[in-house]
């Protein structure tokens, strides 16, 4: 059973999956609006348990899934997290002792099986199948070895990149990743209960059926737990702030010549049991 807000008859609502629709149950806790108030209330074992031996309230096709927190505070990108991806920028210099990072905004997410966005100032949609971790609990300066216990859920991203607005100035890429609707987010968000649920699983990203991206966070150059240590560093995280930790090498800026998205492109993001999340590119 994982946790969604979607939209049904206009109207925005959280549940919980149920066979193959969902189970509205926004309107039973009407002191929650949204997940990320679910979470910031520690209330997702109880929303959870509401929902038991319950059918869904609403059957597939009747209602379009949202990114599964629709109203983070924030969301950080973690960039050249794996072993090949620096080596992909072909620049000679070894990986950083620290992390890249770079904001993006809410709606430059679409939610799981609705468009992937490409703009009409640029052809150069790219996918970055990524996992994301969604904070559950506040906290300043984390300490690494308590990092995990912060975490609330954990869901999928496509991280949409517009390939050559990233190079629109010297040093930042905030252009380039925050294009309404580029990226993707969902299917839903899987409740955190165990280390092993991020630790060491396979994520996998397909074009039109093609792999072309696979690899394991157990190979990620900053872990997880580094990862909520080091931005709780200079920033509070929160409830429902989203932190997306990272893709694998074989994007389609990798390849020569490029591969970029176009309309009709099928983009599969998969991990482990976390599930699987599929767009549609579309031109704007």
């Amino acid at each position: 059973m994982n946790l969604v807000s979607f939209i049904a008859g206009e109207k925005a609502l959280w549940g919980v999956t149920a066979g193959d629709g969902v189970l509205a149950l926004s309107p039973e806790f009407p002191e929650f609006p949204t997940l990320r108030d679910v979470i910031a209330a520690q209330a997702i074992p109880q929303v959870l348990g509401a929902a038991q031996g319950r059918a869904a309230s609403h059957a597939a096709g009747s209602f379009a899934l949202q990114i599964p927190i629709p109203n983070p505070e924030k969301i950080i990108c973690v960039g050249v997290n794996f072993p090949e991806r620096n080596a992909e920028y072909k620049d000679g210099k070894d990986a950083p002792a620290n992390m890249s990072l770079f904001p993006r905004f809410a709606r430059g997410f679409s939610g799981h099986g609705a468009a992937l966005i490409r703009p009409p100032e640029s052809e150069q949609l790219d996918y970055e199948g990524e996992i994301a971790v969604v904070i559950g609990k506040p906290g300043r300066r984390i300490a690494e070895s308590e990092a995990l216990s912060h975490i609330a859920g954990l869901t999928l991203c496509n991280e949409g990149t517009i390939r050559d607005w990233v190079r629109h100035a010297k040093f930042n890429v905030t252009q380039g990743k925050n294009w309404d609707r580029s990226g993707a987010m969902g299917p839903w968000l899987v409740p955190f209960t165990d280390p092993a649920q991020i630790l060491d699983i396979a994520i996998e990203t397909r074009v039109n059926g093609e792999l072309r991206q696979s690899d394991r966070t157990g190979r990620m150059l900053f872990p997880v737990a580094r990862q909520i240590a080091y931005i709780s560093t200079f920033t509070t995280l929160v409830p429902g702030d989203i932190i997306v930790t990272g893709t694998p090498t074989g994007a389609g800026a990798r390849f020569d010549p490029p591969i970029w998205l176009k309309p009709g492109d099928l983009v599969e993001i998969s991990a482990e049991g976390i599930g699987m999340l599929t767009n549609e590119v579309a031109d704007e």
